[in-house]
Protein backbone atom coordinates (compact mmCIF):
# COMPACT_ATOMS: atom_id res chain seq x y z
CA UNK A 1 0.00 0.00 0.00
CA UNK A 2 3.02 2.68 0.80
CA UNK A 3 4.14 1.71 -2.60
CA UNK A 4 0.91 2.52 -4.15
CA UNK A 5 0.55 5.76 -2.72
CA UNK A 6 4.49 6.80 -2.93
CA UNK A 7 3.75 5.86 -7.02
CA UNK A 8 0.76 8.30 -7.41
CA UNK A 9 2.50 10.73 -4.89
CA UNK A 10 5.38 11.33 -7.91
CA UNK A 11 2.77 12.03 -10.52
CA UNK A 12 1.17 15.37 -11.31
CA UNK A 13 -1.87 15.11 -12.91
CA UNK A 14 -2.58 18.07 -15.17
CA UNK A 15 -6.21 18.22 -17.03
CA UNK A 16 -6.47 19.40 -20.82
CA UNK A 17 -9.87 20.29 -22.00
CA UNK A 18 -9.74 19.40 -26.03
CA UNK A 19 -12.58 21.50 -27.55
CA UNK A 20 -13.48 22.53 -30.99
CA UNK A 21 -16.00 22.91 -33.68
CA UNK A 22 -17.34 19.29 -34.68
CA UNK A 23 -15.18 17.72 -36.98
CA UNK A 24 -12.21 19.82 -36.54
CA UNK A 25 -10.22 16.33 -35.94
CA UNK A 26 -10.18 16.47 -31.61
CA UNK A 27 -10.61 13.21 -31.06
CA UNK A 28 -8.04 12.20 -33.77
CA UNK A 29 -5.60 14.40 -31.80
CA UNK A 30 -6.65 13.08 -28.40
CA UNK A 31 -5.58 9.92 -30.01
CA UNK A 32 -2.27 10.53 -31.86
CA UNK A 33 -1.04 12.02 -28.37
CA UNK A 34 -2.14 9.84 -26.08
CA UNK A 35 -0.37 6.86 -24.79
CA UNK A 36 -2.91 5.05 -22.08
CA UNK A 37 -6.62 5.43 -23.00
CA UNK A 38 -8.96 4.86 -19.95
CA UNK A 39 -12.26 3.20 -19.84
CA UNK A 40 -13.63 6.12 -20.93
CA UNK A 41 -11.50 6.99 -23.62
CA UNK A 42 -12.36 7.91 -27.54
CA UNK A 43 -16.13 7.53 -27.39
CA UNK A 44 -17.48 3.87 -27.05
CA UNK A 45 -20.91 5.33 -27.74
CA UNK A 46 -21.89 3.11 -31.27
CA UNK A 47 -24.16 5.86 -31.95
CA UNK A 48 -20.66 7.88 -32.29
CA UNK A 49 -18.66 5.38 -34.14
CA UNK A 50 -21.42 5.35 -36.41
CA UNK A 51 -21.31 9.00 -37.16
CA UNK A 52 -18.09 9.61 -36.72
CA UNK A 53 -18.43 12.30 -33.95
CA UNK A 54 -17.77 12.17 -30.03
CA UNK A 55 -21.09 12.50 -27.85
CA UNK A 56 -19.59 12.15 -24.58
CA UNK A 57 -16.81 13.53 -22.81
CA UNK A 58 -13.63 11.45 -23.65
CA UNK A 59 -10.70 10.90 -21.33
CA UNK A 60 -7.12 9.50 -21.97
CA UNK A 61 -3.82 10.29 -20.67
CA UNK A 62 -0.36 10.15 -21.37
CA UNK A 63 2.79 10.74 -19.02
CA UNK A 64 6.30 12.94 -19.76
CA UNK A 65 8.92 13.45 -17.79
CA UNK A 66 8.07 16.38 -15.29
CA UNK A 67 9.34 19.79 -17.51
CA UNK A 68 12.24 21.95 -15.51
CA UNK A 69 9.93 24.73 -14.72
CA UNK A 70 7.85 22.48 -12.25
CA UNK A 71 10.32 20.57 -10.51
CA UNK A 72 11.89 23.44 -9.52
CA UNK A 73 9.19 25.00 -7.70
CA UNK A 74 9.78 25.49 -4.35
CA UNK A 75 8.66 22.99 -2.20
CA UNK A 76 7.44 20.89 -5.10
CA UNK A 77 10.20 18.22 -5.35
CA UNK A 78 7.49 15.44 -4.85
CA UNK A 79 6.07 14.89 -8.19
CA UNK A 80 8.94 13.25 -11.25
CA UNK A 81 6.26 12.75 -13.50
CA UNK A 82 3.50 14.41 -15.58
CA UNK A 83 0.49 13.16 -16.59
CA UNK A 84 -1.64 14.86 -18.92
CA UNK A 85 -5.24 13.58 -18.98
CA UNK A 86 -6.99 14.84 -22.12
CA UNK A 87 -10.80 15.77 -21.68
CA UNK A 88 -12.30 15.04 -25.26
CA UNK A 89 -15.16 17.12 -25.17
CA UNK A 90 -17.89 17.24 -27.79
CA UNK A 91 -18.11 19.39 -30.83
CA UNK A 92 -21.77 19.20 -32.02
CA UNK A 93 -24.09 21.89 -31.31
CA UNK A 94 -26.67 19.83 -29.31
CA UNK A 95 -24.20 18.82 -26.82
CA UNK A 96 -22.67 21.80 -25.31
CA UNK A 97 -24.01 20.97 -21.97
CA UNK A 98 -21.99 18.47 -21.35
CA UNK A 99 -19.06 20.54 -22.98
CA UNK A 100 -19.94 22.69 -19.79
CA UNK A 101 -19.79 19.98 -17.17
CA UNK A 102 -16.86 18.94 -18.83
CA UNK A 103 -15.31 22.66 -18.50
CA UNK A 104 -15.36 22.94 -15.30
CA UNK A 105 -12.54 20.77 -14.53
CA UNK A 106 -10.18 21.97 -16.67
CA UNK A 107 -6.37 23.49 -16.19
CA UNK A 108 -5.62 24.07 -19.94
CA UNK A 109 -7.62 24.52 -23.32
CA UNK A 110 -6.84 23.15 -26.35
CA UNK A 111 -8.81 24.77 -28.45
CA UNK A 112 -9.07 22.79 -32.41
CA UNK A 113 -9.31 24.44 -35.33
CA UNK A 114 -9.82 23.45 -38.68
CA UNK A 115 -6.85 25.39 -40.49
CA UNK A 116 -9.34 25.85 -43.55
CA UNK A 117 -12.70 26.29 -42.12
CA UNK A 118 -10.97 28.47 -39.74
CA UNK A 119 -13.46 29.58 -36.36
CA UNK A 120 -17.08 28.83 -36.20
CA UNK A 121 -19.99 29.24 -34.10
CA UNK A 122 -19.34 25.84 -32.17
CA UNK A 123 -15.53 27.12 -31.81
CA UNK A 124 -16.86 30.89 -30.32
CA UNK A 125 -19.21 29.04 -28.03
CA UNK A 126 -16.25 26.61 -26.42
CA UNK A 127 -14.21 29.75 -26.40
CA UNK A 128 -16.41 31.18 -24.66
CA UNK A 129 -16.93 28.53 -21.71
CA UNK A 130 -12.99 28.18 -21.55
CA UNK A 131 -13.21 32.10 -20.63
CA UNK A 132 -15.77 31.03 -17.89
CA UNK A 133 -13.76 28.51 -16.99
CA UNK A 134 -10.18 27.61 -17.45
CA UNK A 135 -7.00 30.06 -17.44
CA UNK A 136 -4.57 29.06 -20.01
CA UNK A 137 -5.32 27.80 -23.56
CA UNK A 138 -2.97 26.82 -26.47
CA UNK A 139 -4.72 26.84 -30.09
CA UNK A 140 -4.24 23.85 -32.62
CA UNK A 141 -4.57 24.45 -35.96
CA UNK A 142 -5.37 20.98 -37.11
CA UNK A 143 -5.44 19.08 -40.74
CA UNK A 144 -2.70 21.40 -42.17
CA UNK A 145 -1.83 18.18 -44.82
CA UNK A 146 -5.44 19.30 -46.71
CA UNK A 147 -3.13 22.64 -47.72
CA UNK A 148 -1.35 22.11 -51.18
CA UNK A 149 2.35 22.07 -50.28
CA UNK A 150 3.25 25.14 -52.01
CA UNK A 151 0.55 27.57 -50.11
CA UNK A 152 0.78 25.78 -46.70
CA UNK A 153 2.92 27.87 -44.60
CA UNK A 154 1.35 31.29 -45.73
CA UNK A 155 -1.93 30.16 -45.44
CA UNK A 156 -0.84 28.49 -41.58
CA UNK A 157 0.53 31.98 -40.66
CA UNK A 158 -2.87 34.09 -41.92
CA UNK A 159 -5.01 31.86 -40.39
CA UNK A 160 -2.53 32.41 -37.14
CA UNK A 161 -2.97 36.18 -37.62
CA UNK A 162 -6.64 35.57 -38.11
CA UNK A 163 -6.89 33.95 -34.52
CA UNK A 164 -4.77 36.71 -32.70
CA UNK A 165 -7.34 39.43 -33.70
CA UNK A 166 -9.97 37.13 -32.98
CA UNK A 167 -8.73 36.52 -29.09
CA UNK A 168 -7.14 39.69 -28.33
CA UNK A 169 -10.29 40.66 -26.27
CA UNK A 170 -10.09 38.06 -24.28
CA UNK A 171 -8.41 36.43 -21.58
CA UNK A 172 -6.01 34.11 -24.03
CA UNK A 173 -4.51 37.54 -26.25
CA UNK A 174 -1.26 36.33 -27.31
CA UNK A 175 -2.59 32.09 -26.54
CA UNK A 176 0.20 30.27 -28.37
CA UNK A 177 -0.64 28.47 -32.35
CA UNK A 178 0.95 25.61 -33.13
CA UNK A 179 -0.03 23.83 -36.54
CA UNK A 180 -0.67 20.00 -36.75
CA UNK A 181 -2.22 17.29 -38.86
CA UNK A 182 -3.27 14.20 -35.91
CA UNK A 183 -4.44 12.28 -38.86
CA UNK A 184 -2.99 12.35 -42.30
CA UNK A 185 -5.31 11.75 -45.24
CA UNK A 186 -8.68 11.79 -42.45
CA UNK A 187 -10.59 8.95 -40.51
CA UNK A 188 -10.38 6.67 -43.30
CA UNK A 189 -6.90 6.73 -44.39
CA UNK A 190 -4.57 3.99 -43.15
CA UNK A 191 -2.88 4.92 -39.77
CA UNK A 192 0.47 3.82 -41.44
CA UNK A 193 0.53 7.63 -41.89
CA UNK A 194 2.82 9.51 -39.52
CA UNK A 195 1.17 12.06 -37.72
CA UNK A 196 2.97 15.64 -38.37
CA UNK A 197 4.13 18.01 -35.71
CA UNK A 198 2.40 16.30 -32.23
CA UNK A 199 5.71 15.54 -30.80
CA UNK A 200 6.16 19.65 -30.82
CA UNK A 201 2.77 20.13 -29.66
CA UNK A 202 3.75 18.00 -26.54
CA UNK A 203 6.78 20.04 -25.64
CA UNK A 204 4.39 23.61 -26.37
CA UNK A 205 2.15 21.95 -23.85
CA UNK A 206 4.96 21.18 -21.11
CA UNK A 207 5.47 24.82 -21.39
CA UNK A 208 2.40 25.80 -20.80
CA UNK A 209 1.82 23.39 -17.40
CA UNK A 210 1.75 24.88 -13.76
CA UNK A 211 0.61 23.57 -10.97
CA UNK A 212 -2.94 23.85 -10.52
CA UNK A 213 -4.20 24.43 -7.29
CA UNK A 214 -4.95 21.25 -5.40
CA UNK A 215 -6.33 20.78 -2.06
CA UNK A 216 -7.48 17.85 -0.61
CA UNK A 217 -8.90 19.32 2.09
CA UNK A 218 -13.10 19.99 2.84
CA UNK A 219 -15.66 17.80 1.26
CA UNK A 220 -15.35 15.54 -1.44
CA UNK A 221 -17.01 16.77 -5.06
CA UNK A 222 -16.87 14.17 -7.71
CA UNK A 223 -17.63 14.15 -11.14
CA UNK A 224 -18.58 10.86 -12.67
CA UNK A 225 -18.76 10.19 -16.38
CA UNK A 226 -18.65 6.52 -16.46
CA UNK A 227 -20.33 3.71 -14.81
CA UNK A 228 -19.53 -0.09 -15.76
CA UNK A 229 -19.96 -3.50 -13.37
CA UNK A 230 -17.08 -5.70 -13.77
CA UNK A 231 -18.00 -9.76 -12.77
CA UNK A 232 -16.90 -10.26 -9.48
CA UNK A 233 -15.81 -7.10 -7.98
CA UNK A 234 -18.64 -4.26 -8.29
CA UNK A 235 -19.35 -1.28 -9.86
CA UNK A 236 -16.61 0.88 -11.44
CA UNK A 237 -17.52 5.09 -11.29
CA UNK A 238 -14.86 7.00 -12.86
CA UNK A 239 -14.55 10.70 -12.92
CA UNK A 240 -12.41 13.07 -11.44
CA UNK A 241 -12.47 15.04 -8.11
CA UNK A 242 -13.39 18.74 -8.57
CA UNK A 243 -12.83 19.36 -4.16
CA UNK A 244 -11.21 17.16 -1.69
CA UNK A 245 -9.84 13.47 -1.24
CA UNK A 246 -11.20 10.11 -1.19
CA UNK A 247 -9.96 6.89 0.03
CA UNK A 248 -10.66 3.37 0.29
CA UNK A 249 -13.43 2.23 3.13
CA UNK A 250 -14.16 5.92 2.94
CA UNK A 251 -18.03 6.22 2.31
CA UNK A 252 -19.70 8.33 -0.15
CA UNK A 253 -22.91 9.73 -0.90
CA UNK A 254 -24.33 9.78 -4.60
CA UNK A 255 -27.22 12.32 -3.66
CA UNK A 256 -28.88 11.90 -6.89
CA UNK A 257 -30.04 8.86 -5.72
CA UNK A 258 -30.06 9.39 -2.10
CA UNK A 259 -27.61 6.54 -1.53
CA UNK A 260 -24.57 6.02 0.40
CA UNK A 261 -21.70 3.20 -0.55
CA UNK A 262 -18.52 2.16 0.57
CA UNK A 263 -15.35 2.28 -1.66
CA UNK A 264 -13.85 -0.82 -1.48
CA UNK A 265 -10.35 0.04 -4.52
CA UNK A 266 -9.07 2.82 -5.82
CA UNK A 267 -7.40 3.45 -9.56
CA UNK A 268 -5.89 5.97 -11.84
CA UNK A 269 -5.60 5.05 -14.81
CA UNK A 270 -5.16 1.32 -14.45
CA UNK A 271 -2.97 1.53 -11.12
CA UNK A 272 -4.56 0.67 -7.66
CA UNK A 273 -3.91 3.29 -5.70
CA UNK A 274 -4.61 3.84 -1.86
CA UNK A 275 -6.28 7.47 -2.33
CA UNK A 276 -7.00 10.53 -4.48
CA UNK A 277 -7.60 14.10 -4.11
CA UNK A 278 -8.70 17.08 -6.18
CA UNK A 279 -7.75 16.80 -9.84
CA UNK A 280 -6.95 13.48 -10.22
CA UNK A 281 -9.16 11.34 -12.51
CA UNK A 282 -9.94 8.09 -11.13
CA UNK A 283 -12.28 4.52 -10.84
CA UNK A 284 -14.27 4.07 -7.79
CA UNK A 285 -15.04 0.78 -6.82
CA UNK A 286 -18.16 0.18 -4.91
CA UNK A 287 -20.52 -3.20 -4.51
CA UNK A 288 -24.03 -3.31 -4.65
CA UNK A 289 -24.90 -0.27 -6.97
CA UNK A 290 -26.38 -1.24 -10.57
CA UNK A 291 -24.79 0.92 -13.06
CA UNK A 292 -27.26 1.82 -14.94
CA UNK A 293 -28.77 3.84 -12.22
CA UNK A 294 -25.70 6.52 -12.99
CA UNK A 295 -24.13 7.23 -16.08
CA UNK A 296 -23.15 10.54 -15.45
CA UNK A 297 -23.10 12.90 -12.15
CA UNK A 298 -21.50 13.37 -8.86
CA UNK A 299 -20.20 12.12 -6.05
CA UNK A 300 -19.94 13.22 -2.67
CA UNK A 301 -18.89 13.53 1.02
CA UNK A 302 -22.50 12.00 3.36
CA UNK A 303 -24.60 15.51 3.27
CA UNK A 304 -22.45 17.85 1.32
CA UNK A 305 -24.53 18.42 -1.83
CA UNK A 306 -28.04 20.38 -1.79
CA UNK A 307 -30.55 19.20 -3.60
CA UNK A 308 -32.48 22.70 -4.83
CA UNK A 309 -35.97 23.76 -6.45
CA UNK A 310 -34.64 27.14 -6.53
CA UNK A 311 -31.84 29.28 -6.50
CA UNK A 312 -30.03 32.89 -6.29
CA UNK A 313 -27.25 33.71 -8.39
CA UNK A 314 -25.24 36.83 -9.03
CA UNK A 315 -25.69 36.99 -12.86
CA UNK A 316 -23.64 38.75 -16.07
CA UNK A 317 -24.82 38.75 -19.75
CA UNK A 318 -22.45 37.17 -22.06
CA UNK A 319 -21.15 39.99 -24.38
CA UNK A 320 -21.89 37.97 -28.03
CA UNK A 321 -25.31 37.29 -27.02
CA UNK A 322 -27.86 39.11 -29.03
CA UNK A 323 -31.31 38.53 -27.57
CA UNK A 324 -32.35 40.49 -24.49
CA UNK A 325 -32.50 38.65 -20.85
CA UNK A 326 -36.21 38.86 -20.21
CA UNK A 327 -37.78 38.71 -16.76
CA UNK A 328 -40.68 35.37 -16.85
CA UNK A 329 -38.56 33.96 -19.51
CA UNK A 330 -37.16 30.31 -19.75
CA UNK A 331 -33.61 29.25 -19.71
CA UNK A 332 -31.78 26.28 -20.03
CA UNK A 333 -29.48 26.57 -17.00
CA UNK A 334 -26.20 24.52 -16.46
CA UNK A 335 -25.48 23.90 -13.08
CA UNK A 336 -23.04 21.49 -11.56
CA UNK A 337 -23.48 18.62 -13.88
CA UNK A 338 -27.08 19.08 -14.82
CA UNK A 339 -28.78 21.28 -17.64
CA UNK A 340 -32.47 21.82 -16.44
CA UNK A 341 -34.99 24.15 -17.79
CA UNK A 342 -35.49 27.09 -15.29
CA UNK A 343 -37.72 30.64 -14.94
CA UNK A 344 -35.72 33.41 -14.08
CA UNK A 345 -36.46 36.75 -12.42
CA UNK A 346 -33.81 39.64 -12.89
CA UNK A 347 -33.26 42.04 -9.57
CA UNK A 348 -30.35 44.66 -8.86
CA UNK A 349 -30.31 47.31 -6.63
CA UNK A 350 -32.62 50.30 -6.02
CA UNK A 351 -32.32 53.35 -8.95
CA UNK A 352 -30.80 56.33 -6.56
CA UNK A 353 -33.68 58.41 -6.10
CA UNK A 354 -35.77 56.83 -8.74
CA UNK A 355 -38.81 54.72 -9.34
CA UNK A 356 -37.19 54.34 -13.00
CA UNK A 357 -35.05 50.83 -13.28
CA UNK A 358 -31.71 51.86 -13.14
CA UNK A 359 -29.57 52.23 -16.13
CA UNK A 360 -25.52 53.14 -15.43
CA UNK A 361 -24.30 56.38 -17.74
CA UNK A 362 -21.31 57.75 -14.99
CA UNK A 363 -19.14 54.41 -15.57
CA UNK A 364 -15.60 55.29 -17.08
CA UNK A 365 -15.36 52.81 -20.02
CA UNK A 366 -11.77 51.80 -18.30
CA UNK A 367 -13.20 51.09 -15.03
CA UNK A 368 -13.72 47.17 -14.25
CA UNK A 369 -16.95 47.19 -12.24
CA UNK A 370 -16.31 44.00 -9.55
CA UNK A 371 -19.12 42.16 -8.64
CA UNK A 372 -18.27 43.27 -5.09
CA UNK A 373 -21.91 43.99 -3.21
CA UNK A 374 -22.32 40.78 -1.45
CA UNK A 375 -26.13 39.47 -1.75
CA UNK A 376 -27.85 39.40 1.55
CA UNK A 377 -32.04 39.03 2.54
CA UNK A 378 -31.79 42.89 4.67
CA UNK A 379 -31.28 44.65 1.76
CA UNK A 380 -34.16 46.03 -0.52
CA UNK A 381 -33.94 45.11 -4.27
CA UNK A 382 -35.42 46.59 -7.66
CA UNK A 383 -37.94 43.80 -9.98
CA UNK A 384 -36.22 44.64 -13.45
CA UNK A 385 -38.27 43.43 -16.62
CA UNK A 386 -35.34 42.37 -17.89
CA UNK A 387 -31.52 42.32 -17.37
CA UNK A 388 -29.86 46.16 -17.77
CA UNK A 389 -27.06 46.87 -20.19
CA UNK A 390 -25.18 50.08 -19.16
CA UNK A 391 -25.66 52.97 -21.28
CA UNK A 392 -23.05 55.00 -23.35
CA UNK A 393 -19.66 53.64 -24.22
CA UNK A 394 -18.75 51.12 -21.00
CA UNK A 395 -17.03 48.29 -22.26
CA UNK A 396 -18.94 44.68 -22.27
CA UNK A 397 -18.71 43.22 -18.78
CA UNK A 398 -19.41 46.56 -16.55
CA UNK A 399 -22.87 46.83 -16.60
CA UNK A 400 -24.83 47.18 -12.80
CA UNK A 401 -24.53 44.67 -10.23
CA UNK A 402 -27.26 42.50 -11.38
CA UNK A 403 -29.00 39.29 -9.66
CA UNK A 404 -31.45 35.97 -10.72
CA UNK A 405 -33.65 33.84 -9.05
CA UNK A 406 -33.67 30.50 -10.61
CA UNK A 407 -36.96 28.27 -10.58
CA UNK A 408 -36.00 24.88 -11.49
CA UNK A 409 -38.38 22.85 -13.73
CA UNK A 410 -36.94 19.68 -11.89
CA UNK A 411 -34.66 19.79 -8.61
CA UNK A 412 -30.80 20.15 -8.89
CA UNK A 413 -27.87 18.75 -7.15
CA UNK A 414 -25.12 21.25 -6.54
CA UNK A 415 -22.60 22.52 -4.67
CA UNK A 416 -22.94 26.07 -3.66
CA UNK A 417 -20.61 28.72 -4.87
CA UNK A 418 -20.92 26.79 -8.32
CA UNK A 419 -20.36 28.03 -11.71
CA UNK A 420 -23.89 28.79 -13.38
CA UNK A 421 -24.59 29.25 -17.45
CA UNK A 422 -27.45 30.01 -18.96
CA UNK A 423 -28.46 29.15 -22.71
CA UNK A 424 -30.73 29.00 -25.17
CA UNK A 425 -29.88 25.80 -26.36
CA UNK A 426 -33.53 25.23 -28.20
CA UNK A 427 -31.84 28.39 -30.74
CA UNK A 428 -31.45 26.87 -34.52
CA UNK A 429 -28.12 25.60 -34.24
CA UNK A 430 -27.28 26.69 -37.90
CA UNK A 431 -27.76 30.06 -36.88
CA UNK A 432 -24.59 32.19 -36.56
CA UNK A 433 -25.70 33.01 -33.00
CA UNK A 434 -23.85 31.97 -29.45
CA UNK A 435 -26.21 30.17 -27.36
CA UNK A 436 -24.78 31.09 -24.45
CA UNK A 437 -26.68 34.14 -22.51
CA UNK A 438 -25.62 34.58 -19.09
CA UNK A 439 -22.99 33.58 -16.35
CA UNK A 440 -22.82 33.74 -12.25
CA UNK A 441 -22.09 31.96 -9.22
CA UNK A 442 -24.72 30.14 -7.05
CA UNK A 443 -25.76 32.12 -4.23
CA UNK A 444 -28.18 30.67 -2.45
CA UNK A 445 -30.11 28.13 -2.82
CA UNK A 446 -33.75 26.72 -1.37
CA UNK A 447 -34.20 22.73 -1.16
CA UNK A 448 -37.92 23.34 0.47
CA UNK A 449 -40.40 22.42 -2.40
CA UNK A 450 -42.41 24.94 -0.66
CA UNK A 451 -39.80 27.30 -1.33
CA UNK A 452 -42.23 30.33 -2.90
CA UNK A 453 -44.15 30.33 0.79
CA UNK A 454 -41.59 29.62 2.88
CA UNK A 455 -38.28 31.03 1.83
CA UNK A 456 -39.30 34.25 -1.09
CA UNK A 457 -41.27 36.44 1.29
CA UNK A 458 -37.45 37.42 2.68
CA UNK A 459 -36.89 38.27 -0.57
CA UNK A 460 -37.25 41.96 -0.60
CA UNK A 461 -38.05 42.67 -4.08
CA UNK A 462 -40.48 45.94 -5.08
CA UNK A 463 -41.92 47.35 -7.93
CA UNK A 464 -43.37 50.65 -8.03
CA UNK A 465 -46.06 51.65 -8.82
CA UNK A 466 -48.43 54.58 -9.93
CA UNK A 467 -51.92 55.63 -10.46
CA UNK A 468 -53.64 58.59 -11.19
CA UNK A 469 -57.02 60.08 -10.85
CA UNK A 470 -58.79 63.52 -10.50
CA UNK A 471 -59.82 65.51 -7.97
CA UNK A 472 -63.47 65.88 -7.96
CA UNK A 473 -64.97 68.52 -5.68
CA UNK A 474 -64.02 69.98 -2.26
CA UNK A 475 -66.42 68.80 0.83
CA UNK A 476 -64.49 71.39 3.23
CA UNK A 477 -60.80 73.21 3.31
CA UNK A 478 -59.47 70.02 4.79
CA UNK A 479 -62.04 67.49 2.67
CA UNK A 480 -61.86 66.79 -1.08
CA UNK A 481 -63.33 64.15 -3.27
CA UNK A 482 -61.54 62.22 -6.36
CA UNK A 483 -62.31 59.77 -8.84
CA UNK A 484 -60.53 57.56 -11.72
CA UNK A 485 -57.83 56.60 -9.25
CA UNK A 486 -59.60 53.19 -8.64
CA UNK A 487 -61.73 50.78 -10.64
CA UNK A 488 -65.46 50.17 -8.76
CA UNK A 489 -64.68 46.78 -7.43
CA UNK A 490 -61.34 47.78 -6.23
CA UNK A 491 -61.13 47.10 -2.35
CA UNK A 492 -60.82 50.36 -0.80
CA UNK A 493 -59.53 49.10 2.37
CA UNK A 494 -56.38 48.27 1.03
CA UNK A 495 -55.45 51.97 0.57
CA UNK A 496 -56.62 53.56 3.16
CA UNK A 497 -53.78 55.59 5.24
CA UNK A 498 -51.97 55.86 2.09
CA UNK A 499 -50.35 59.45 1.24
CA UNK A 500 -51.48 60.86 -2.55
CA UNK A 501 -50.25 63.97 -4.25
CA UNK A 502 -52.43 67.32 -5.54
CA UNK A 503 -50.83 68.47 -8.56
CA UNK A 504 -51.50 71.90 -7.02
CA UNK A 505 -48.66 70.41 -4.36
CA UNK A 506 -50.61 69.77 -1.54
CA UNK A 507 -50.75 66.16 0.18
CA UNK A 508 -53.67 64.29 1.79
CA UNK A 509 -54.46 60.73 3.36
CA UNK A 510 -57.00 58.06 1.54
CA UNK A 511 -59.70 58.44 4.55
CA UNK A 512 -62.38 56.13 2.80
CA UNK A 513 -64.67 55.05 -0.25
CA UNK A 514 -67.41 57.79 -1.27
CA UNK A 515 -70.62 56.01 -2.51
CA UNK A 516 -70.25 52.57 -4.23
CA UNK A 517 -68.75 54.10 -7.68
CA UNK A 518 -64.72 53.82 -6.51
CA UNK A 519 -65.05 57.27 -5.52
CA UNK A 520 -62.92 58.21 -2.55
CA UNK A 521 -62.43 60.55 0.38
CA UNK A 522 -59.22 62.07 1.19
CA UNK A 523 -58.00 64.42 3.76
CA UNK A 524 -55.68 67.16 3.55
CA UNK A 525 -54.01 67.93 7.16
CA UNK A 526 -52.40 71.28 6.25
CA UNK A 527 -55.86 72.79 4.44
CA UNK A 528 -56.23 73.23 0.92
CA UNK A 529 -54.28 76.44 -0.54
CA UNK A 530 -56.72 79.52 -1.20
CA UNK A 531 -55.67 79.01 -5.11
CA UNK A 532 -56.66 74.89 -5.36
CA UNK A 533 -60.15 76.31 -3.46
CA UNK A 534 -60.82 79.03 -6.20
CA UNK A 535 -59.64 76.67 -9.09
CA UNK A 536 -62.17 73.82 -7.54
CA UNK A 537 -65.09 76.18 -6.74
CA UNK A 538 -64.96 77.25 -10.37
CA UNK A 539 -65.09 73.38 -11.57
CA UNK A 540 -68.00 73.14 -9.37
CA UNK A 541 -69.95 76.14 -10.42
CA UNK A 542 -69.30 75.17 -14.45
CA UNK A 543 -70.68 71.59 -13.25
CA UNK A 544 -73.64 73.60 -11.39
CA UNK A 545 -74.78 75.39 -14.62
CA UNK A 546 -73.77 73.81 -17.58
CA UNK A 547 -75.07 70.40 -16.30
CA UNK A 548 -72.85 67.10 -16.27
CA UNK A 549 -74.06 66.20 -19.48
CA UNK A 550 -72.15 68.22 -21.60
CA UNK A 551 -74.22 71.39 -21.65
CA UNK A 552 -72.77 74.91 -22.56
CA UNK A 553 -70.36 76.09 -20.65
CA UNK A 554 -70.58 79.35 -18.46
CA UNK A 555 -69.24 81.81 -19.83
CA UNK A 556 -67.67 83.56 -16.94
CA UNK A 557 -65.31 80.36 -16.58
CA UNK A 558 -61.51 80.97 -15.57
CA UNK A 559 -59.27 79.33 -18.00
CA UNK A 560 -57.56 77.25 -15.01
CA UNK A 561 -60.26 74.90 -15.23
CA UNK A 562 -58.80 73.60 -18.70
CA UNK A 563 -56.66 72.14 -16.26
CA UNK A 564 -58.40 69.67 -13.46
CA UNK A 565 -56.44 68.86 -10.79
CA UNK A 566 -55.23 65.58 -10.16
CA UNK A 567 -54.04 63.21 -7.79
CA UNK A 568 -51.33 60.88 -7.46
CA UNK A 569 -50.69 58.07 -5.89
CA UNK A 570 -47.23 56.30 -5.44
CA UNK A 571 -46.21 53.09 -3.34
CA UNK A 572 -43.96 50.23 -3.92
CA UNK A 573 -45.17 46.38 -3.59
CA UNK A 574 -42.88 43.60 -3.10
CA UNK A 575 -42.97 40.91 -5.48
CA UNK A 576 -42.71 38.08 -3.17
CA UNK A 577 -45.08 39.48 -0.30
CA UNK A 578 -48.26 37.20 0.22
CA UNK A 579 -50.33 39.47 1.76
CA UNK A 580 -49.84 41.95 -1.58
CA UNK A 581 -49.42 45.10 1.11
CA UNK A 582 -48.74 48.40 -0.58
CA UNK A 583 -45.78 50.51 1.47
CA UNK A 584 -45.15 53.56 0.95
CA UNK A 585 -41.49 55.19 2.14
Amino acid sequence: MSESADSRKKTLNFNVGVLGHVDSGKTSLARSLSSTASTAAFDKNPQSRERGITLDLGFSSFTVELPDHLRDSEGQKQYDNLQFTLVDCPGHASLIRTIIGGAQIIDLMMLVVDVVKGVQTQTAECLLIGELTCPRMVVVLNKIDLLPPNKRQSAIEKMTKRLHKTLENTRFKECPVIAVAAKPGGPEAPDTEEPQAVPELIELLKKQTYLPQRDPKGDLLMAVDHCFSIRGQGTVMTGTILQGSLAINDTVEIPALKVTKKIKSVQMFRRPVSGAMQGDRVGVCVTQFDPKLLERGVVCTPGSLRTLYAALISVRKIGYFKGSLSTRAKFHITVGHETVMARVTFFGLPPLGASEPPSVTNQPPSKPCPLDTPFTFEREYFHQDEYVIAQGEASPGCDPEQWALLEFERPVTCPLLCLVIGSKLDTDIHANACRLAFQGRLLQGFEDKGYAESALPRLRIYKTKHKEGQLERVTDDYTVIGRNLFKKETNLQLFIGLKVTLSTGETGVIEGGFGQSGKFKIRVQEGLCPETKQLLSSTSKKKGKGGSKGGAANEEEPKTDSQPVSIHLHFKRYVFDPHKKMVQS
